[in-house]
């Protein structure tokens, strides 16, 4: 179970794919069907690979495949085509129960936010699937999506600006997260966080680097 104190903190702000919820498959089968499609064979882009990248904006990752394999993708229009993607393939998504049992555990008026490197329109469907509506009077109060930020994670802003909405300190706010730009931007807002993956039963090999 993941324990902490709860006296040191404000305001808590979870991840969203791979912390609160179990889409990051689901994720790397709309990258890896998507980059086939534009490239005609498979791509390069491994799954642990794709783990490391964990938080980033899709714009971001198309980038760094332009970078890293001579790909001359459109950054924006396949990034887009993925979260498309990814969206027909929701109905398939779960729970991470052990992350949601923390926010349950947490009192209705918890200052509470999701901070994501998805969209906020996609993160907030993601959301509602699980059953977890986002607004002033629900556990989660507030949501901040990458296209509501200069720079994504692992650049603080996110989680600076999620600190802002929810009226709390950066350094009284404890972060939830999955993978290392998370726990970087988290450092650098000078923010505690906690590393969900050990605690996870049914992790994928490729996420536990």
């Amino acid at each position: 179970m993941i324990t902490f104190d709860s006296t040191k903190y404000d305001g808590y702000i979870f991840d969203c794919d791979g912390t609160l919820a179990d889409t990051m498959p689901l994720h790397y089968q709309a990258w890896s069907e998507t980059l086939a499609l534009k490239l005609g064979r498979p791509s390069d882009f491994s799954e642990s690979m794709f783990y490391h990248f964990g938080g980033m904006p899709a714009r971001q990752i198309v980038e760094r495949l332009n970078r890293d394999f001579g790909y001359n993708l459109p950054p924006e229009q396949t990034a887009h085509d993925k979260e498309m993607r990814f969206v027909e393939l929701l109905p398939g998504i779960g729970p991470v129960q052990e992350v949601i049992d923390v926010l349950n555990r947490l009192p209705p008026e918890a200052k509470v936010a999701v901070a994501s490197g998805g969209l906020t329109a996609i993160v907030k469907e993601t959301l509602l699937f699980l059953g977890l509506p986002v607004g002033p009077k629900e556990k989660i109060k507030f949501l901040v999506g990458s296209d509501q930020v200069l720079q994504g994670k692992p650049h603080p802003e996110l989680f600076f600006r999620a600190a802002e909405l929810l009226d709390a300190d950066p350094k009284r706010c404890l972060v939830f997260e999955d993978a290392e730009p998370g726990f970087l931007a988290a450092k650098a807002a000078g923010m505690d966080y906690i590393d969900v993956r050990p605690f996870r039963r049914n992790l994928r090999a490729a996420a536990k680097y």
